[in-house]
């Protein structure tokens, strides 16, 4: 056997590695420079960088229409900002209950036909603010411990006099309150256990607007569930319905507060809503500002479902027709519970020989259109007895089209069994909504 032959192929010999880099051999680094270079002239920019674009020109559109186009000039949109900043412009700004009555469609017809509903027999009419702080001086003159809620009864103290003097300075500032910092001695106000003593002395009711807003924020925030509903029953609803008694419209500051009062919305709906309703008394002017606050916030469904509930169960006025409204306009998943409360509040008025207005019949519309598929067989059948007895000549046949092509929950509930072979489980239990009936 021969020797192998050697391979042609030269044999790599070993270099060190500086002679490597010194000869090359060793990838270069990449230029930075034009990378960054590129980038400039990409024309792919980032969002912030666009949003400024954005905004400077469309500033400089306004101004060129300004200068040229005086008549195509937006007007000035009332703007409903939840911000703790404060200007005295806002001062000027007011709430009508016209900036939310396009959707409502009421003309003056249906507005009479809301006052003869009002019942202010049928509940308790809500007393003015300055009623109320004068019983509660009585009350202390009388040293009479009046049960407020739940959880107590108001504490009559014996306050130092210059704890008494102080809070007196401060009433004379939240009289005059228009912007800035608060006294630092009205934010300690709901962390005391006389907190209600110490507010009356402030006399809530000659506040400016701008310092109830204050209050209903500060309040909101470090009061508990059951006392911020005492001071939303107390001082805010009576307020808000002052002014709108007095001025016909609402300071964009307590329109503000009252969005701010949502921020427990347990309270807001046992301390405002609720006590609103009962009282018979709501106007239209009302029913409409506060429901606005409901249609355009976001709200938990169980609130709002425990509020419905309510709502459909109490006496009827006209404004129930504009709460149940922007209520079920809210699409949500309700319960078969308060589905069939709503049925059965529609179905009260089979027998009624009032003509119902306008508003009866656009919630009627609003319910079928959202939750046609959430009722039974029987109560669809009830339904459409009813549009035989409670007619309008525009909605009730809209009414009647909506419930022809409804697919019952008990239909749905059987095709399901025989599918699935499973018994349906409803979305929510009664313990979900168990507070309903408190």
């Amino acid at each position: 056997m021969g020797k192998p032959k050697k391979s042609n192929v030269a044999s790599v010999r070993k270099v060190p590695l500086d002679e490597q880099i010194m000869d090359g051999k060793v990838a270069k680094q990449k230029d930075r420079k034009k990378i960054n270079f590129r980038a400039e002239e990409s024309s792919v920019l980032d969002s912030k960088t666009s949003k400024k674009i954005l905004a400077a020109a469309k500033q400089q559109q306004l101004e060129f229409n300004e200068e040229n186009f005086p008549s195509l000039t937006p007007k000035k949109s009332v703007n409903f900002n939840l911000g703790d900043d404060i200007n005295e412009e806002d001062e000027n700004i007011d709430v009508n209950e016209n900036d939310f009555m396009d959707d409502l469609q009421i003309d003056e017809e249906d507005a009479k036909a809301f006052e003869r509903f009002q019942n202010p027999q049928g509940g308790k009419r809500t007393l003015k603010l300055s009623e109320i702080i004068m019983e509660k001086i009585q009350e202390k003159q009388a040293d009479i411990h009046t049960k407020l809620s739940d959880e107590g009864s108001l504490k009559i103290e014996e306050l130092d006099p210059r704890v008494k003097e102080m809070y007196e300075g401060v009433r004379d500032v939240m009289k005059r309150y228009r912007s800035g910092k608060v006294p630092k001695a009205f934010k300690i106000i709901p962390k005391l256990r006389n907190w209600e003593q110490i507010l009356f002395i402030t006399e809530p009711h000659n506040w400016s607007a701008a310092a109830m807003f204050q209050g209903a924020r500060i309040f909101s925030s470090v009061l508990s569930q059951a006392m911020a509903q005492r001071f939303y029953n107390l001082v805010l609803l009576p307020r808000i319905r002052d002014d709108l008694a007095e001025y016909k419209k609402l300071n964009m500051h307590l329109y503000n507060a009252l969005k701010r009062a949502l921020f427990k919305p347990a309270a807001f709906m046992k301390g405002i809503i609720l006590p609103l309703l009962e009282s018979g008394d709501c106007t239209l002017r009302e029913a409409i500002i506060f429901g606005s606050v409901i249609a355009r916030s976001s709200i938990p469904v169980l609130h709002s479902s425990a509020c419905l509930l309510k709502i459909c169960e109490m006496g009827y006025t006209g404004a129930n027709s504009i709460f149940i409204r922007y209520f079920l306009d809210k699409r949500y998943a309700l319960p078969y519970r308060v589905v069939d409360a709503a049925v059965f509040h529609f179905l009260r008025f089979e027998n009624d020989k009032r003509e119902m207005p306008v508003l009866w019949h656009q919630s009627l519309l609003t319910f079928v259109q959202r939750y046609k598929n959430d009722i039974s067989s029987e109560q669809k059948e009830a339904l459409l007895g009813l549009l035989r007895k409670q007619y309008h000549p525009k909605l009730t046949p809209e009414i009647r089209r909506e419930l022809q092509a409804a697919t019952c929950r008990d239909v749905e509930m059987m095709e399901a069994d025989d599918k699935l072979g499973a018994e349906p489980v409803e979305m929510y239990t009664d313990q979900d909504v168990g507070y309903m009936q408190e």
